[in-house]
């Protein structure tokens, strides 16, 4: 039987971050696009290896079940390779810590804030208003933080950098001012220049980003409503600015 780890996803942070992993752990793996905005994801197949009907998802002969969640599967790779995760307590302990922080705030928050971005213009501003803010105040947060430590736990370079690095290039997504993070934007500076990292942004580039673009393209109103969890229609002429995101 082979060894190699299959990982189903497309091009999004949570996919990222685990790619992040794979190179630099030096891990043999295969990338499989999942057309999201066709509803690949919730096809048969699909559910059986994520019920949830979400990328990304883990295939990995060592581990001999699909293993979803972003955080869950970076938590095991580092157990599994011994690396990027410390073994003593309280470093563990604040590299966990930090991981829940983006698998909790800095990811679902991000991207609430990037739907109603997309939503029509007279949907929710309260809903728009309150993710703005709380994505301020998280990005701040990570800036503060990063101002008195090389990474975000403290310590070596962890898991906990590797999942929320590939979040942090929304502050601009979002329409903030990367001058008032600038501990923030070091930081994720000097994680892209990483080899490894630099290798799996061009391997996830060359395996999801054509074929991304055409799925994209490809989708229906009624697909992107479902992939977004729309419940009011979009303007067809908006839908534009979404099929090119």
């Amino acid at each position: 039987m082979s060894d190699k780890l299959i990982l189903h996803g497309m091009q999004s942070p949570n996919v990222i971050k685990v790619i992040l992993m794979l190179e630099e752990c030096g891990l043999d793996y295969e990338l499989r696009h999942t057309a999201v905005f066709n509803q690949a994801q919730f096809s048969p197949e699909f559910l059986k290896l994520n019920p949830l009907g979400k990328v990304p998802v883990l295939e990995d002969p060592r581990l001999g079940i699909p293993l979803a969640e972003s955080g869950a599967i970076l938590f095991w790779l580092a157990e599994r390779e011994g690396k990027f995760l410390p073994t003593r307590q309280p470093q563990r302990a604040e590299v966990m810590q930090w991981l829940m922080v983006q698998m909790a705030n800095y990811g679902p928050m991000l991207g609430q804030f990037t739907h109603f971005n997309i939503a029509p213009p007279d949907a929710a501003p309260y809903a728009l208003a309150r993710y703005g803010a709380i994505a301020e105040k998280l990005n701040r947060l990570l800036d503060d933080r990063l101002q008195t430590r090389e990474w975000i736990a403290g310590g070596d370079y962890s898991i906990a950098d590797m999942a929320t690095q590939p979040w942090a290039y929304y502050v601009e997504r979002h329409g903030f001012d990367p001058a008032l993070y600038p501990a923030l934007v070091e930081w994720r500076t000097r994680i892209a220049a990483r080899p490894a990292v630099q290798r799996a942004l061009a391997r996830a580039d060359e395996a999801f980003a054509q074929v991304a673009d055409r799925t994209r393209k490809a989708a229906s109103d009624e697909d992107l409503d479902k992939f977004f969890g729309r419940t009011e229609r979009v303007p067809a002429t908006d839908y534009s600015a979404v099929k090119r995101m």
